[in-house]
C-alpha cells in the first residue's frame, strides 16, 4: 500500500492526475493582446481592457495596444480616457492606419466632425484607399459635419463593430 501511495505521487503519477481533460499542459497559451481582441468582438470591454494591460505588461505600451485599450474605452463609453490613449497611438505610431481610424470613430462619438474627418482622411491615405471600413466611416463624418443639426437621437445610436485586426467601424443601430 506504501508503494502504491508512493507511486502516485512521482512525476508521472502526480501530473497524470492534475491534468484536465482536453488540456495540452505542453501547449502555448494565447498570448494576451490576441485574447483582448476576442473578447472585444464578444463584446467584453472590460474583459478585454483587463487582457490589454497584461499585454502592456508583456510588451509595453505599443500603438497596437494603446490603440486597443482605447478601444475598449470607447466600447465602454469612457470617451476621456479612451482619447488620451488614442491620440498617444497616433502620436507613437503615426503610420498605422487602424489608430487614426478609431480615434476618428472617437470623435464621431464626441461630436466633433471636422476633425473626424481630417483624421478619417489621414487614414484613408495611409491605408491606401483599401480599407472599406475607413471610406464609411469617412463618408459618415462628411454626411455629420455638412448637416449636423439634421440628426435626431434615433439616428445618432451607433456601435462599434470589429473588422478585425483590431479595426472598428461605426454602425448604426437598428
Amino acid at each position: 500500500m506504501v508503494i502504491a501511495l508512493v507511486a502516485s505521487c512521482t512525476d508521472a503519477g502526480l501530473s497524470d492526475s492534475l491534468d484536465a481533460p482536453g488540456i495540452d499542459p505542453r501547449g502555448e497559451g494565447v498570448d494576451d493582446l490576441t485574447v483582448g481582441n476576442r473578447l472585444m468582438s464578444a463584446g467584453e470591454y472590460d474583459l478585454a481592457l483587463d487582457a490589454f494591460a497584461r499585454a502592456a505588461l508583456e510588451q509595453g505600451m505599443t500603438p497596437e495596444i494603446l490603440t486597443s485599450m482605447g478601444t475598449a474605452n470607447l466600447g465602454l463609453r469612457q470617451l476621456g480616457p479612451a482619447e488620451i490613449l488614442l491620440r498617444r497611438a497616433v502620436e507613437d505610431g503615426s503610420d498605422w492606419p487602424v489608430a487614426w481610424n478609431n480615434l476618428g470613430v472617437l470623435l464621431i462619438e464626441k461630436g466633433e466632425y471636422p476633425e473626424a474627418v481630417q483624421v478619417f482622411q489621414r487614414a484613408f491615405a495611409l491605408d491606401n484607399g483599401e480599407s472599406d471600413a475607413i471610406r464609411d466611416n469617412l463618408r459618415l463624418a462628411l454626411a455629420k459635419m455638412e448637416n449636423p443639426v439634421n440628426t435626431t437621437e434615433e439616428e445618432q445610436e451607433y456601435t462599434l463593430e470589429q473588422l478585425g485586426d483590431g479595426q472598428f467601424r461605426l454602425r448604426k443601430l437598428p
